[in-house]
């Protein structure tokens, strides 16, 4: 079964926490502070591999979810780092975030990985904090969540020249004259599923990747027929062959002009790429009549071909070769118009870009922000120096001077994550 798109929830593990722990041994009086520090969670690592072809294997997994690290130990003993789990996906595999379907990472090339879901760094324990202030810390931080994210994997195949075309136009027979590839052939619409991949021989030292791809009709680009399955394949092709069945009842003209404007809607600048343009089908009566007439509206040279004669492959093949030479690879990570969205820290904001306070009703606010947020869970409360930690962490960052800007009262309930505490003025 081919799969060439899935949705997949990825969850990162746990960092481990930092411990609260004294040395307590015989002869060592005052050992002093020997909380260990915990592990990182385990990543979520996506892997290009040629082991793939297709999607199939992650199709039922709704959840890739990761180990927590380990939790540290009393005598400086830090916790077991959770080892990352790798997912092998095919050559030519895109991630997106499936909230906003912004670009993540394009897996084009064997070997090459990308870390989807980063794991939660581990907590300090609180041998860390020991100083020549606090000889004796009562302190330690928690390991950071893990990262839980909605993606999608979109496998575009690594092809260097596409077959286009109505259904029936002879692409899969020809990719079968041309290359080791055994497609389907049939005489009904819709024969070809799924695209399929051959590798195309022009001399011992020179070949190339050709795609058989399923057919396209009106409207393919709002996914009638197979369009949007047979149109995310083709964003890799550097060369174009558009087939024109002449054995057909229709036009030819105005089949180029239907598949070409379905090309033109689409997007990725698909018909300025160089395209072939080939009468398919020249075994048929009329069909070299058809063909001058078409080369004469199309002003350009249109290749016989026939699969049946072998009249015109070899032609057909040098050109492709000769144009992937002079092309280069095209981008296909944003439609046009559309900018990678970079997200960029700088280190000199001032506090307030750190945090928001929400009115969540009359007498009730919440502190928001991704980085007070981060700070919070990493700090340990369940001792008092730990909560004057994070107090000291507000009144420094100005939460007092925005809640009363806010109209906060004495009295009012104010939230930070899953902490609740009283506002005083």
């Amino acid at each position: 079964m081919f799969v060439d798109r899935i949705k997949l929830n990825v969850v990162s593990g746990k960092g481990g926490d930092g411990v609260i722990a004294f040395l307590r041994e015989k002869y060592i009086p005052r050992g002093g502070p020997a909380g260990g520090n915990g592990g990182r969670g385990a990543s979520i690592i996506f892997e290009a591999s040629t082991d793939f072809n297709t999607l199939f294997h992650l199709y039922r997994r709704k959840i890739i979810r990761g180990e927590n690290g380990q939790n540290g130990a009393n005598k400086n003993q830090y916790g077991r780092s959770a080892k990352d789990v790798v997912i092998k996906v095919p050559v030519g595999t895109i991630v997106y975030e499936a909230k906003n379907k912004s670009f993540l990472f394009d897996l084009n090339e064997e070997g090459s990985t990308f870390v989807v879901a980063k794991g939660g760094r581990g907590g300090r324990g609180n041998a860390a904090f020991k100083s020549s202030r606090n000889r004796a810390p009562k302190v330690a931080e928690n390991g950071l969540p893990g990262e839980d994210k909605e993606i999608i994997l979109e496998l575009k195949l690594l092809a260097d020249v596409g077959l286009v075309g109505f259904p029936n136009a002879g692409k899969s027979t020809l990719l079968s004259v041309v290359s080791n590839a055994n497609p389907q052939i049939d005489h009904y619409p819709f024969t070809t599923l799924s695209p399929n991949l051959g590798v195309v021989s022009v001399s011992e030292d020179e070949s190339f990747v050709m795609a058989d791809l399923p057919g396209l009709i009106e409207n393919a680009h709002l996914g009638k027929g197979l369009g949007l399955t047979f149109l995310r394949h083709i964003e890799r092709c550097r060369v174009l062959v558009h087939l024109i069945d002449m054995a057909s009842d229709r036009d030819p003209y105005n089949d180029y002009l239907v598949i070409n404007s379905e090309l033109e809607k689409y997007g990725y600048n698909l018909t300025k790429r160089p395209t072939i343009i080939c009468a398919s089908k020249m075994d048929e009566s009329g069909s070299e009549e058809k063909r001058l007439k078409l080369e004469k509206k199309l002003k350009q040279k249109v290749y016989p071909l026939s699969a049946l004669t072998n009249e015109g492959i070899k032609e057909l093949l040098y050109a492709c070769a000769d144009l992937l030479k002079e092309t280069p690879s095209f981008p296909i990570v944003s439609k046009e118009g559309e900018i990678e969205k970079v997200r960029i820290y700088d280190a000199t904001k001032d506090y307030e870009d750190i945090f928001s306070i929400v009115r969540l009703k009359e007498g009730v606010f919440r502190i928001e922000g991704e980085r007070v947020e981060r700070t919070y869970n990493l700090i340990n409360l369940s001792t008092d120096q730990g909560l004057l930690k994070l107090l000291s962490y507000l009144r420094k960052i100005g939460v007092e001077e925005k809640l009363q800007l806010a109209g906060a009262k004495t009295g009012d309930t104010v939230f930070l994550c899953d902490f609740e505490f009283e506002y005083i003025e």
